[in-house]
């Protein structure tokens, strides 16, 4: 019991606060598919990277104080039916900022742009 307090202080003392919380759930996991070091090293520190992102991710909103929250899946493409769905699901995949293109939003007010509606 003694090595799980060592581990849990290390890994408290090394910030990684994400894999604390999920390490039984990553051994486990680790264990069941026989992952060698490596792999069981890379799904650890995945774990923790990922907590990390959705953190950040979470703080980030809070900062902007948005008056509300909307996602893609709660947007009524009823609302705007010349809204062309497929085209704003492939938007919703981000390749432009990979391949560094701008997008710009333009209509006229109440069609939906900033989703308030």
């Amino acid at each position: 019991m003694e090595l799980m307090n060592d581990l849990s202080h290390l890994l408290t003392r090394m910030k990684l606060d994400h894999l604390e919380h999920q390490l039984d759930g990553v051994c486990d996991a680790a264990s069941q598919r026989n992952l060698d070091y490596r792999s069981f090293l890379e799904q650890a520190l995945t774990a923790e990277w990922r907590g990390r992102q959705q953190r950040g991710l979470e703080t980030r909103l809070k900062q902007a104080r948005f008056p509300w929250l909307k996602t893609l899946e709660q947007f009524d493409f009823d609302f705007q039916p010349s809204l062309d769905r497929k085209l704003v699901r492939e938007l919703a995949g981000m390749a432009f900022v990979e391949r560094a293109h701008n997008l710009v939003l333009l209509g006229p007010p109440g069609v939906g742009k900033s989703h308030t509606t």
